[in-house]
């Protein structure tokens, strides 16, 4: 499989071709899905006994195969959160595929895991986060929320061994990402939803939640997780009054900032996340807002050692390299995977080539496209802002549509493969959702979009 032939070397020049043209186009096509039994009748069975050649099987994806995919980057592209990586982390993360580095240990990953280090650094300061701080970059925000919570629950367990065999409990809020449910029931935790009289969680709703528990649930109680910008309306938690409580509790304060960590680098709302450097324990999802490629996330330790105590995995060839030069920085030490690739090598080259200020300005540009959009909202007799914008997203909604008109429109706009905008809920009602990641999206295409309406 590995003799250089005159086919394979074509074959590598149609899919640089297509890569260099890909990664120019600002406005790729629009895809939209197909039934599995449509794509079959189109591509037929592709895995044979003797193969069906590059050339086929790369034009199969070319022509017909990534036409049934929605390209995250397209500037029309509004929905769920959707993600803008640079030119420059695509085209590294083909080198960090081509160069082969096994991203776990030191020993076999030094370079590339410096190149990563290098790109944490920054991510740590952005948190303020006291010295010691670090992280390491997961596959996600989930991988990265469960292994922050690993850590708590481990901590936990060690200092309160009598409740080794307890099934924990962690407080998180209504508003919370849907991984924290996913994330708790595969550690086998419950999770235990705080409602707010506010749209965000404080440290006096939490005190009451706690103060409510029964004896046995507040010593099963772990930890508390708060959310730096909810994925559906880019809200944040009251952070420093929940730092205050999770500290005179002595819980494990972990925020998850998947989407919204991007926006630690943003001067104008930065003061939102005050308190985010009293964590335990931080999530942030590069591949969000911060202009990685899928799929890139990091999860950041007050204290690394915790980390390590229960994430550092022991086998008899894993401890065989003992020189100078093979000990480092073990990423598979500080999350749950062992075998992973260097996801953070795209983040490193990006922000080495393109400096962090700019990364601010594409940050504060997503945050002023929101307010923008909240503007015209408000300016059209039409339409109706539900609430302010909050970082980059805007909710609002079309005066008299019910829920099959907000569907319908969703549906004609991405068939004609002119925009992919979602409708969401807020508060037992239908909404149009917004939300802004891609400094390419204009003014013109908000104008456009509400047109449509």
């Amino acid at each position: 499989m590995h003799t250089i032939d005159m086919d394979l070397v074509e074959m590598t020049l149609d899919v640089m071709k297509y890569t260099i043209d890909r990664i120019s186009n600002i406005t790729p096509e629009l895809g939209s899905p197909k039934k599995e039994e449509e794509l079959y009748k189109m591509v037929g069975e592709t895995i044979t006994p003797e193969g069906i050649g590059g050339e086929t099987a790369f034009s199969l994806f070319r022509d017909v195969l990534v036409k049934a995919t929605v390209p995250i980057d397209h500037p029309r592209h509004l929905a769920f959160v959707p993600a803008a990586p640079t030119r420059a982390a695509i085209m590294f993360d083909l080198v960090t595929s081509a160069s082969s580095i096994h991203g776990a240990y030191w020993m076999e990953g030094a370079g590339g895991i410096f190149c990563e280090n290098q790109a944490m650094k920054w991510l740590v300061s952005l948190t303020q986060l006291p010295e010691g701080a670090f992280g390491v970059f997961t596959s996600g925000g989930t991988a990265a929320n469960l292994s922050a919570l690993v850590t708590a629950r481990e901590e936990w367990r060690e200092q309160q061994p009598d409740q080794a065999r307890e099934r924990a409990l962690l407080l998180t809020s209504t508003g919370a990402h849907s991984s924290i449910k996913s994330m708790a029931k595969v550690m086998d935790a419950d999770v235990l939803l705080v409602d707010s009289e506010e749209e965000y969680l404080s440290g006096t709703d939490l005190e009451k939640e706690i103060t409510g528990l029964s004896e046995k649930d507040r010593r099963r109680l772990f930890a508390v997780v708060a959310t730096g910008g909810t994925t559906n309306a880019g809200i944040i938690d009251d952070l420093n009054s929940i730092a205050a409580i999770c500290e005179k509790e002595n819980i494990w304060f972990h925020v998850d900032c998947a989407y919204g960590g991007g926006a630690l680098a943003a001067d104008s709302v930065r003061h939102l996340f005050n308190g985010i450097e009293r964590a335990d324990s931080i999530t942030i999802d590069p591949h969000k807002w911060l202009f990685s490629p899928y799929d890139c996330g990091a999860v950041i330790y007050k204290n690394l050692d915790l980390a390590r105590k229960a994430h550092s995995q022991k086998g008899a060839y894993l401890d065989i390299f003992k020189d100078e030069g093979a000990q480092g920085f073990n990423p598979s030490d500080y999350q749950i995977q062992l075998t992973r690739r260097l996801r953070g090598m795209p983040l490193w080259f990006s922000l080495a080539m393109h400096g962090t200020n700019k990364y601010k300005e594409a940050i504060e540009r997503g945050i002023e496209l929101a307010q923008i959009a909240a503007e015209k909202v408000k300016n059209n007799p039409e339409l109706e802002l539900v609430r302010p914008a909050s970082l980059s997203v805007v909710l609002f909604k079309r005066k008299g549509w019910k829920p099959e008109d907000y569907r319908d429109w969703t549906y004609k706009n991405h068939n004609e493969g002119f925009a992919l905008v979602t409708p969401s809920s807020w508060k037992g009602e239908t909404v149009i959702r917004f939300c802004f990641i891609n400094p390419d999206t204009t003014e013109k295409d908000i104008d456009e979009i509400l047109a449509t309406l």
